[in-house]
């Protein structure tokens, strides 16, 4: 059990009220994207809509209270495919079905190898530095991009499993050029001046998932070993980062147009490993629903890390019972100090450019209720 000190208010990232960081695209720029896409329109005019979206929602994040900001991702069409798809050796790709969620599917695209992953550049890199120009020096400007074992994870999938085996018959192999791309990735990041990273990563959402691991194991996938690959791999991409860059790391369960993915499970049976990575400062953990268990696995959290509990749902508009929240916080405080917890919505309002089931107005009263409880705790 942990020992309570007295709230204390937090100067870097994760903040007491945070955000994981992507935002419902406003009508304008899904009708600039669908315009680019049918060739109506150039790629310069399309970015000169994104750049002017992206700095009224820069203010409107200022305005709310933030304390971290990021472009909402406004650039993106996926919370993580776009990111891979900047490497060398990976293409975009068409396949037969989309991810599948509760009563839902998602577009059918992926990302596949077409040759050996090297890194020499990343469009994300430009996107960077247009934030951190237009933040200015109140804020900090935040990059997210999906973990290594993320993309590990895509390079897996049945449907371009025979493709990374293809191009990569030997594993270690391409777990090395992966960690060599991310570090280039993350380097030049910081070059642009990145502080503060996230590493969004649904692989442990999928590892707790009773369902997902009942089917690996059916196809002969030790989950335990999997888990700890994957593990290794994300450790060693943020092994000997500088010192200044925080990173922290986004756990998400699926969130695609309101919905989620799986039937659920606690942390438990991966928490060591997911907690054992070296050099995340924060955990990003959802907490909105009883999918994710109890609190009990925080007990594992080490004394230099945050965790952000999820427990606003960024799913739907209203507000969820202060009492009942507040309730939580103190379930969570039986294993981890007040001093370690931080809260944020359970994931981002748009993983995907369809955005999730609530308007702009439900989006910025939901971020300021929780600066509001937490300004309550943390006074």
């Amino acid at each position: 059990m942990s020992t309570q000190t007295e709230p204390l208010k937090r100067t870097v990232t994760p903040f007491r009220y945070d955000i994981v960081g992507s935002f419902l695209r406003p009508a304008v720029l899904k009708d600039a994207r669908l315009k680019y896409k049918n060739g109506e329109i150039t790629a310069a005019q399309l970015k000169e809509v994104e750049d002017a979206e992206i700095v009224k929602l820069v203010a409107k994040q200022k305005e709310v209270g933030l304390q971290a900001v990021t472009d909402g991702e406004f650039r993106r069409s996926w919370w993580h495919l776009d990111f891979f798809w900047g490497f060398d050796g990976v293409e975009q790709t068409f396949i037969d079905q989309g991810y599948q969620f509760n009563g839902a599917q998602s577009r059918p695209e992926t990302a596949r190898l077409s040759g050996k992953i090297s890194y020499s550049s990343h469009p994300f890199v430009a996107h960077y530095s247009f934030l951190k120009g237009i933040a200015g020096d109140d804020v900090v400007a935040r990059q997210s991009v999906p973990a290594a074992a993320q993309f590990l994870f895509e390079l897996d999938r049945a449907e371009n499993k025979e493709s990374t085996s293809a191009v990569y018959p030997n594993r270690e192999e391409l777990l090395a050029d992966t960690i060599k791309a991310y570090k280039g990735a993350v380097l030049d990041l910081y070059n642009a001046g990145c502080r503060s990273i996230q590493f969004d990563d649904c692989t442990w959402g999928a590892l707790c998932d009773e369902q997902f691991v009942a089917i690996m194991e059916q196809i002969g996938v030790n989950v335990a070993d999997y888990a700890n690959e994957l593990a290794q791999v994300n450790a060693a991409v943020v092994a000997g980062l500088p010192e200044d860059l925080v990173v922290t790391t986004h756990v998400c369960r699926g969130n695609y147009v309101s919905t989620y993915a799986g039937v659920g499970g606690g942390y438990e049976p991966i928490v060591q490993t997911l907690l054992g990575i070296d050099n995340y400062s924060g955990y990003y953990l959802e907490f909105d629903t009883d999918r994710a268990g109890d609190f009990k696995p925080l007990r594992f959290l080490k004394e230099n890390q945050q965790v952000v509990l999820g427990l606003f749902s960024s799913k739907f508009g209203e507000l969820e019972n202060k009492e009942d929240i507040l309730k939580r916080i103190e379930e969570a405080k039986q294993y981890v100090d007040l001093n370690r917890i931080c809260l944020s919505p359970q994931c981002g309002f748009a993983s995907t450019e369809e955005g999730n089931h609530l308007t702009e107005e439900q989006q910025w009263n939901k971020l300021a209720y929780i600066k509001e409880i937490a300004d309550e705790i943390w006074r």
